[in-house]
């Protein structure tokens, strides 16, 4: 899955360089700037970082605090990455999946575009729920390796 994620996230990168790229040629070079351009990159910048939390969050490489857990015994600090992974799977399945679901839902019943590339809303607004789902199933992942593992 990491592999996948990996390169779904290098490509956006890298149509976003070459979509950047493109728009400042086309202002300073050419003088006449592109109209989609800066809506393609805003979007593209919310994929990626949406994807990418996700990324790093099946990585293991997000910023985290372990004070406490570093200091304590085995059995306590179980408890405490059971807590943890629990708060994070709730919070991604609220907010992320179910919020995310509901937004891009409406998005859709109000056939709201973008209004330069006149790409469906609903598409843009698909990587929340999506990233949601991959943090689920990389905490229930790491919630079997590390506490029963």
């Amino acid at each position: 899955m990491d592999k996948i994620l990996g390169r779904i996230l290098v490509v956006i990168m890298a149509i976003m360089v070459v979509n950047v790229l493109w728009q400042v040629f086309s202002r300073y070079i050419l003088g006449t700037p592109s109209s989609f351009t800066d809506e393609l990159a805003r979007y593209l910048m919310i994929w990626v970082g949406i994807l990418g939390a996700a990324y790093v969050s099946g990585r293991n490489m997000h910023v985290a605090i372990d004070v406490v857990a570093s200091r304590s015994g085995k059995k306590t600090r179980k408890r405490l990455l059971t807590l943890v992974y629990m708060m994070i799977v709730f919070f991604a399945l609220f907010a992320m999946v179910i919020g995310g679901s509901r937004l891009v839902y409406i998005s859709y019943l109000l056939g709201q575009t973008s209004p330069a590339l006149q790409i469906p809303l609903a598409f843009v607004y698909a990587v929340i729920p999506l990233s949601g789902l991959l943090i689920i199933y990389y905490k229930i992942n790491d919630f079997i390796k590390n506490v029963y593992g």
